[in-house]
């Protein structure tokens, strides 16, 4: 990677990224991208919420709550790169939390586009979910139909006017757009699927499986997630990508790799359903980024709270 910088800094010195905002940069994938551009010789800013605990060193944090009426003001007056990571935590929380949804979602990405526009960024980066897509049996690829509107949901249709937003300010600088599938690693929140599903299990608590095994995903290791970004920082280009993990793996055999693990039988409920299952194809992503190495199985030490 530093062979790779110093060679873009020579071939094309206008684009090169040196001074990057990321938003939520105490999250999961925040946190461990700020470290790497850290240990690369980027210079990175991070939005934290008030009162949150730094849990990153050498980023130069900017206290803000995304859902209030904030202005770009206190946003560092000249950037290269935003990375709009921040997710609002009202996600499931509809109605009652859908103004913060929206607040941060949409609003908050706004803003963001038009600072990026004012302060010379040359590329903008904005994290959407590939909860966008319908369910079908086969994989999802960056052209497979999106939910319709009916069905995506408060959270899911914020999502997609960020996409919105952002694709139309392609004009003004480089706008990626990443469409990420199950993201787990040390130090996630362990109401998302994969700890939650570990928690499960090491509390013998029942999990519900539609089928016999329940849906299958590609869930990806953030360590891997965190080569993806960098390697998009340093092949700028206006794209909408699917970011997922090399392995196919249902429900009940995660459950099952982390009973092995803990030495426990992990306990199951059914439901007579076709699960839909949520699976990315990664092609592009390979083929224009990086491709994930990390496996499940030698990852759950990662998972462990």
């Amino acid at each position: 990677h530093l062979v790779l910088r110093f060679v873009m800094k020579l071939t094309n010195k206008n684009n090169f990224v040196k001074s990057v905002l990321i938003t939520g940069v105490n999250g999961l994938l925040g946190s461990h991208v700020a470290n790497l551009l850290v240990r690369n010789g980027f210079k990175v800013f991070g939005t934290n919420r008030p009162g949150s605990k730094p849990q990153i060193s050498n980023v130069e944090l900017i206290e803000l709550d995304l859902s209030s009426n904030w202005s770009p003001d206190i946003l560092p007056q000249k950037i290269d790169l935003v990375l709009h990571f921040a997710q609002s935590q009202q996600f499931r929380n509809f109605p009652d939390g859908a103004n913060d949804v929206f607040s941060v979602n949409v609003v908050s990405t706004q803003k963001l586009l038009e600072y990026a526009r004012n302060s010379s960024v040359k590329h903008f980066i904005y994290t959407s979910t590939g909860g966008l897509y319908r369910n079908e049996k086969s994989q999802l690829n960056e052209n497979s139909p999106i939910n319709c509107v009916s069905k995506l949901g408060c959270y899911l249709g914020s999502k997609m006017c960020g996409e919105i937003l952002t694709q139309n300010y392609s004009s003004f600088f480089y706008t990626s757009i990443i469409r990420p599938f199950f993201i787990y690693g040390r130090g996630q929140n362990r109401s998302m699927l994969i700890p939650r599903l570990y928690d499960k299990v090491k509390n013998s608590e029942q999990i519900l499986l539609e089928g016999r095994d329940g849906l299958t995903i590609n869930p990806i290791h953030v360590l891997d997630a965190a080569k993806t970004v960098l390697e998009l920082i340093l092949n700028p280009q206006s794209i909408t990508f699917n970011m997922a993990g090399p392995q196919k793996i249902s429900i009940r055999e995660i459950a099952d790799v982390v009973a092995n693990y803990l030495g426990e039988t992990a306990q199951y409920d059914f439901v007579e359903r076709e699960p839909h299952d949520l699976i990315a194809d990664i092609s592009l992503m390979q083929k224009r980024f990086y491709k994930p190495k990390l496996l499940f199985a030698n990852s759950l030490s990662d998972v462990r709270q």
